[in-house]
């Protein structure tokens, strides 16, 4: 008899993403008996996913259970596994996380990992994950798993592993992405790509790769990347970092360029290294842009994801995303190979034990079991290192509500470093805290003063939209495009 258990989804509403999971579950044949819990703040978007998961199962016929309730608690109740894909502050916070940073000279691609915009995203994030947190220890589950997708992956994780009280684990799909490009320059099939990636998280490092069984050593990727039609133009700052480090990286390009202090710092160096055919590939607030356009574009377009609800689930492939085949291998034995984020606890020899680290691990019926005694190349762990203190200050600033430890955090940052002076970030986090006042209740009784400080600003800023920004297309303008690519 299969399994029946309840899988809840917090940050439901991000449609797109839920569908792919719970698609990615119910191809699991023994979870087609599961209760799917769906739960959002938006009401709407709750009310949109409701009806193309419950779709997707009266299509295939199966004996899944469907609810969606705003009521947070009420969706983690009895809760055996539950996950996070939130976004806290939205669109609206997320577009200061850009255009304040911008007034300093700061220019992010997409600011949800470290540098000012994901520190400040971090800082959003943490109380709430810690809400989630208590709810789970309270009525889900005992010994719950909660897997977070939200970014700030490793300060967040951070934050419910340290303090949170709750068994977690950070899931991302970067590792496989940088896989499918070293597959595709080394002309193999994914398939017979073998490899070991470690770090953490947007700064994992394939340390050890190995095409058909045979080692790919620094000169032939190298060689491979260069020659690639696409990715020698797209792919810039990572192929200088391989040069240079002498191994790739798993992120992309754009997202690397604000994690190190070298390729964004003077406006008239990003260009070189970006590339602005897709955003990710470094363009100025990129992540913002193509997030708003999907906003708008599936607001339009629902009765067509309604319509590919529609279609048998024989139809979908299975993705490569983690959640589902954890879930298996935990409750069915079929063990499964893949990179996690969990505490160091010495698994990488030279990062701290307390990071966050993001690395392999073979999951069980005992749980997820990580691959221990790895040791980074030495430029990889320095660079690791400095992020991890980033995040280790922020966390705890988040904790404490402590706007001179947040101030700290972000004067560390490798790239606001680079550009800002000591009071000019003093200045530029001030004007967050207040701009992000509504979600930063651990920081109320800092305001005052911080706004008052502002009034009495001697920093200089500028109206300045970034190196390469591109402006937010319409709806009629994306439909258009779309029709030209046809």
């Amino acid at each position: 008899m299969s399994p029946t258990f309840k899988i809840a989804i917090i940050g439901a509403g991000s449609v797109g993403f839920t569908k792919t999971l719970i698609s990615d579950l119910l191809k699991v044949p023994e979870f087609v008996g599961c209760e799917f819990a769906l739960t959002d703040i938006n009401p709407h978007n709750l009310e949109m996913i409701e009806e193309i998961i419950s779709e997707i199962v009266k299509v295939n016929d199966l004996p899944a259970k469907v609810t969606a309730t705003t009521d947070r608690r009420e969706a983690l109740t009895g809760a055996r596994y539950i996950m996070s894909c939130v976004r806290v502050g939205g669109l609206e916070a997320f577009a200061t996380d850009i255009s304040i940073p911008l007034k300093y000279g700061v220019d992010q691609c997409v600011g949800d990992t470290i540098c000012a915009g994901g520190i400040m995203y971090g800082q959003r994030n943490i109380p709430v994950i810690l809400d989630f947190c208590k709810d789970i220890r309270e009525v889900a589950e005992p010994g719950a798993l909660f897997l977070n997708y939200a970014n700030p992956m490793a300060m967040n994780t951070w934050a419910a592993l340290e303090y949170g009280g709750v068994n977690t684990v950070g899931l991302c799909h970067g590792v496989q992405h940088g896989a499918e490009q070293i597959a595709n320059v080394l002309g193999v099939k994914l398939e017979e790509l073998d490899y070991i990636c470690s770090g953490i998280n947007h700064q994992t490092w394939y340390i050890d790769i190995r095409a058909k069984g045979r080692k790919i050593e620094k000169e032939e990727l190298i060689a491979g990347f260069e020659a690639h039609p696409v990715y020698s133009k797209t792919e810039k700052v990572r192929i200088d970092v391989l040069k240079r480090f002498g191994v790739y990286s798993t992120e992309s390009n754009g997202h690397l360029s604000e994690y190190l202090p070298w390729y964004r710092k003077r406006p008239d160096e990003i260009e070189r290294w970006i590339d602005m055919s897709d955003w990710i590939h470094g363009e100025t607030g990129g992540y913002l842009r193509y997030s708003t356009e999907r906003r708008n574009w599936f607001e339009t377009d629902f009765p067509k994801f309604k319509a590919e609800a529609a279609k048998p689930l024989s139809e979908h492939k299975r993705t490569s995303e983690h959640a589902s085949h954890i879930i298996e291998a935990l409750e069915t034995g079929r063990v499964y190979r893949g990179h996690f984020n969990l505490r160091n606890n010495g698994v990488i020899r030279n990062l701290p034990d307390d990071a966050i680290i993001e690395s392999p691990g073979f999951v069980d019926r005992f749980g997820i079991n990580m691959v221990e005694g790895i040791t980074l190349p030495t430029a990889c762990a320095a660079t690791c290192s400095v992020s991890v203190s980033v995040q280790r200050m922020s966390v705890e600033a988040a904790m404490e509500g402590d706007i001179d430890k947040l101030k700290l955090a972000v004067l560390h940052d490798p790239l606001v470093g680079a550009i800002c002076t000591p009071d000019e970030v003093w200045q530029l986090v001030d004007e967050m805290v207040v701009a992000q006042a509504d979600w930063l209740p651990q920081y109320a009784d800092a305001v005052p003063g911080a706004k008052a400080r502002l009034e009495n600003a001697t920093v200089k800023t500028r109206d300045w939209q970034g190196a390469a920004r591109k402006v937010v297309r319409s709806v009629e303008e994306l439909r258009e495009l779309k029709g030209a690519h046809r």
